[in-house]
């Protein structure tokens, strides 16, 4: 095992100024927490107005401010920027490099996207306030006159940043992986985490382009093109953000699955099961992400539906494989029954709704009873948050005493997991009976008929109940931070090389490396030193 001597502690400024990409990582980290508590607040606020009939808190134009605002922060400022700073961090660590190509390059990566949030967020402080046409930003209400003020600009201009910033991190951690590996590491001994990142990558890097093209168009069109007012203009512009719009649901899927794989594969004390069908099923998943943009388009008529619906469906495929390894890990392994693997487990359960509820959209026919209903959001937030986030949570406890040396408490964690598990169930899965309802996403009021009014209640209250879970992380942080509990290089017995260095790991991460046998060399180790 490594035995580098602790670094002196940074100050403020060589942390905010430093290219290490284990800083940069972290920093990135902290401004997505920021924005997702930003993100959050304004998802408050309107599941507080939604949860009686009528017109409480806000008005119909803040509203539209808010659902715009939560949507286009929780993907363009959270998840997706989240996802690439898990990899920034551990994918060098992982393969046994010193650090990634190009460092300044990745320090500017972090800067854009950091630029474009502030930019994107500071339209609530110009006349006519923040951005209102949804996250999409579909055209024409994206445009004149239904968009009026600088605050759709500065949107704009935010996501051009943010997709450029990201980009640039999808690009050299792409190259990282195909160039910086150590010493006999061939592409099949690649950890299970950062093949999900090198899945990810491909999709930022293939797909992120269109969005700044779509961007790009609708800003050129607010200041006098013409481009988006003919007749197929609209759905030219649907068939451009839908092309960034369904690999970035993936793109904030792939790396948190790959952060769940590792954890179910450390807490079972069993090699990963199924390693070689795992990476054919994430380059599979990643290939057929890129072909099925157009079933957020079924109920436009512009599109081959029949197309679009199997490629759907072939979706389950790779998911499953994916699942039934993990299972399959769990399978006649030794459970140790600790936090990250709660928040796995709650990832396996949670995602598999809003995958199955994905199958159900997949069909044109039943989407069209649902499409643009309460339905779909509930659909997606059982994808991105009752998936995404709770397998962002299993790596949280499972890398953070990497990143800091300390271990988070335990208690504390089962209780965030507890209250975050109910309190997403509670908000969410109403949602699919209000949808099947009738009830149209993205309204500021209802009728009062039917189940609604008790079921956006019901909702409101689960919302509360997540709030309390996050308040409880933020306090373990706290205390966990202060009052540190060594966690020493390894405790948990991990498999890849990250485990091998310090906690934190040094400037250049490593003074040797072992022999690298497999996907998991320090497992190996742990094998070979049994007697």
């Amino acid at each position: 095992m490594s035995t580098l001597a602790e670094a002196p502690r940074p100050g403020l400024a060589t942390w905010a100024a430093s290219v290490d990409h284990k800083r940069v990582a972290v920093r990135l980290t902290v401004y997505s927490l920021v924005f997702f508590a930003a993100s959050g607040i304004l998802a408050l606020l309107m599941r507080s107005e939604l949860a009686w009939p009528g017109l409480q808190i806000v008005s119909h134009d803040t509203y539209n401010q808010l659902f715009t605002m939560h949507g286009s922060g929780m993907f363009y400022l959270v998840m997706t920027p989240l996802a690439l700073a898990l990899g920034v961090y551990f994918v060098p660590l992982q393969i046994g490099a010193a650090d990634l190509p190009a460092p300044r390059l990745v320090l500017l990566g972090e800067l854009l996207n950091l630029g474009g949030g502030l930019t994107m967020f500071s339209g609530f402080f110009v006349a006519h306030g923040a951005a209102k046409s949804g996250w999409t930003a579909f055209f024409p209400l994206s445009g004149l006159p239904y968009s009026q003020g600088y605050g759709m600009d500065l949107w704009i201009l935010g996501v051009i940043m943010a997709a450029l910033g990201q980009i640039l991190l999808g690009g050299i951690l792409l190259a990282a992986v195909l160039r910086y590996r150590a010493p006999g590491m061939t592409m099949l001994k690649i950890p299970i985490f950062s093949w999900s990142m090198v899945a990810t990558c491909l999709m930022v890097v293939t797909a992120f382009p269109a969005l700044i093209a779509a961007m790009t168009i609708l800003f050129l069109e607010r200041h006098g093109a013409s481009i988006l007012d003919s007749a197929g203009g609209p759905i030219a512009y649907q068939h451009l953000f839908w092309f960034y719009g369904h690999p970035v649901v993936y793109v904030t899927f792939f790396p948190f699955v790959g952060a769940a794989a590792e954890a179910v594969a450390i807490f079972s004390r069993k090699r990963f099961f199924g390693y070689h069908a795992f990476v054919l099923s994430l380059l599979a998943f990643a290939g057929l992400s890129m072909s099925v943009w157009a079933h957020h388009m079924f109920a436009t008529g512009q599109v081959l539906n029949k197309y679009f619906s199997l490629t759907s469906t072939l979706l389950v495929i790779p998911a499953g494989i994916e699942y039934f390894d993990m299972i399959g890990t769990m399978i006649g392994g030794r459970i140790s029954v600790r936090t990250p693997l709660l928040f796995a487990s709650g990832f396996l359960v949670l995602f598999a709704i809003g995958g199955v509820t994905g199958i159900f959209v997949a069909s044109p026919p039943l989407d069209y009873h649902v499409h643009d209903s309460m339905f779909v959001v509930a659909h997606f937030h059982y994808t991105l948050f009752a998936g995404s986030l709770f397998a962002f949570f299993a790596g949280v406890y499972m890398w953070f005493p990497k990143v800091t040396g300390a271990l988070l408490r335990e208690g504390l964690g089962k209780v965030h997991f507890a209250l975050m598990f109910v309190g997403a169930n509670l908000t969410f899965f109403p949602m699919f009976a209000m949808g099947w309802e009738g009830m149209p996403r993205r309204v500021a009021d209802y009728r009062h008929t039917g189940d609604l009014a008790w079921l956006n209640a019901v909702s409101t209250v689960g919302s509360a109940v997540i709030a309390l879970s996050l308040l409880v992380f933020a306090w373990n942080l706290v205390v966990s931070l202060r009052r540190r509990v060594p966690a020493g290089n390894d405790p948990w017995g991990g498999h890849t090389l990250e485990w091998w260095t310090t906690s934190p790991p040094p400037r250049h991460n490593f003074d040797s490396l072992p022999p690298i046998t497999s996907f998991a060399p320090l497992l190996d180790r742990q094998l070979e030193e049994k007697p």
